[in-house]
């Protein structure tokens, strides 16, 4: 197809709205700061560029002559259904450029080539990363060994799951899940200070975290729970994580760093029932996952199990990726989508209509009706949204007011 190529437009994040203060003043003001916001549009860029650089490696633009779906490309190039949900990430990315139109015709969406893209250029924008903030250097890296691993996983060539979390995966996993690593690590920030504001009345505090992984989000909670003088009521902090690696990683630190606590470490499965796993209906005071629970096979299920592990007014806290509108791409999407534990999910029209991530609207509903009260999702995204549609960090909560014997 010989398609006259567009310009590249500048890349230029100018000063984010002061508007968003009002919603932010409750966070430490070096989380959501000028070099967070700035970074945040520099990987949503970076992610189109690869996504542009994605289609001509897999063959996909030569096939845009015509109206098709995903499946339809799927089809025409042999790639494995699964890689569907990736590849229409591909396309909508394109769709934000004007370089592909989109149309849906009742449940179909389809694409076409308006004229091509410009030719990436991702050596100029890594170093605008880079002088952004050096620490981007964690999702930079990340971004860029998913994206080299997409043609191989299209053809079955290679498991996502095996690739990603492989000899060369697990270290750059490991750099991007720090807390040196803003850009991940706000949503650590944004949960604890939840969870905190939640856990502030009490005689006792009993935690279990889900899904901790490398332990930064634990390091962030307990740091929070420090900070506001909660560390003293705290009787137990069961830290799981499934992946042996990362759990004695985690120990290894937190018991350095917190030598006093006894914090105790176990391999939970959050698509298992609890119950049969070492967790008491009612034995915790608040349950804690960030970056979790949007890859439970059931969402309902897990979310159940969540609180009946809790007590009679305890609160269940998850720090998750929001996706601000109903099937945005989010430039996270790109290292997550190729793992089949992030796309083969039970799916449901009001609460998870696709795999990934939720809106915070369709959290909210999950909650409500996985019984939990009062749930919330902070910030306001909903308020943020309107005025910054690249926000993707929230925390939602939930009490349970039933008490299980």
């Amino acid at each position: 197809m010989n398609v006259a190529s567009s310009e590249a437009p500048a890349f230029k994040a100018g000063p984010h709205d002061p508007r968003l203060a009002h919603w932010l003043k409750d966070y430490p003001p070096a989380v959501f700061s000028e070099r967070l916001y700035q970074s945040i549009e520099l990987m949503e860029r970076y992610s189109v560029e690869l996504a542009i650089d994605l289609l001509s490696r897999l063959g996909v633009i030569d096939h845009l002559g015509e109206w098709r779906s995903a499946d339809d490309l799927g089809h025409m190039l042999s790639f494995q259904p699964r890689f569907r949900f990736a590849l229409s990430w591909i396309l909508e990315r394109l769709v934000e450029t004007d370089c592909i139109e989109a149309r849906t015709n009742r449940d179909t969406r389809s694409y076409h080539l308006r004229h091509a893209p410009w030719q990436p250029d991702l050596e100029r924008l890594r170093a605008i990363g880079l002088n952004i903030d050096p620490a981007n250097a964690a999702t930079l890296d990340l971004l860029d060994h998913a994206a080299s691993l997409y043609p191989a996983v299209a053809r079955g060539e290679q498991s996502g799951d095996q690739s990603l979390f492989g000899p060369r995966g697990t270290p750059l996993w490991l750099n991007y899940f720090n807390n040196n690593n803003l850009t991940y690590a706000v949503n650590n920030w944004v949960s604890a200070i939840l969870a905190a504001d939640r856990m502030s009345t009490g005689s006792r505090l009993r935690i279990l975290e889900v899904g901790a992984g490398a332990g930064s989000a634990s390091e962030i909670l307990l740091r929070c729970f420090d900070q506001r003088g909660l560390v003293p009521r705290l009787e137990r902090y069961m830290i799981t994580e499934p992946n042996a690696f990362f759990r004695r990683r985690s120990q290894r630190e937190l018991a350095r760093q917190y030598p006093e606590l006894a914090l105790e470490w176990g391999a939970l499965d959050l698509n298992l029932p609890w119950d049969i796993q070492g967790v008491a209906p009612g034995e915790f005071d608040l349950v804690y996952a960030v970056n979790v629970l949007h890859v439970s096979k059931d969402l309902l299920f897990s979310l159940n199990q969540a609180r009946f592990a809790l007590a009679g007014d305890g609160w269940l806290v998850i720090g998750e990726c929001l996706r601000p509108y109903v099937n945005q791409p989010i430039y996270p999407e790109l290292m997550f989508q190729i793992l089949e534990s992030f796309t083969d999910v039970q799916t449901d029209p009001e609460i998870r209509p696709n795999p990934g991530f939720l809106t915070a609207d369709q959290w909210r509903r999950a909650f409500t009706r996985a019984g939990f009260d009062h749930a919330e999702v902070v910030p306001d995204i909903d308020g943020i949204r309107e005025i910054y549609p690249h926000f993707f960090a929230g925390a939602i909560c939930g009490e349970n007011t039933a008490t299980y014997k």
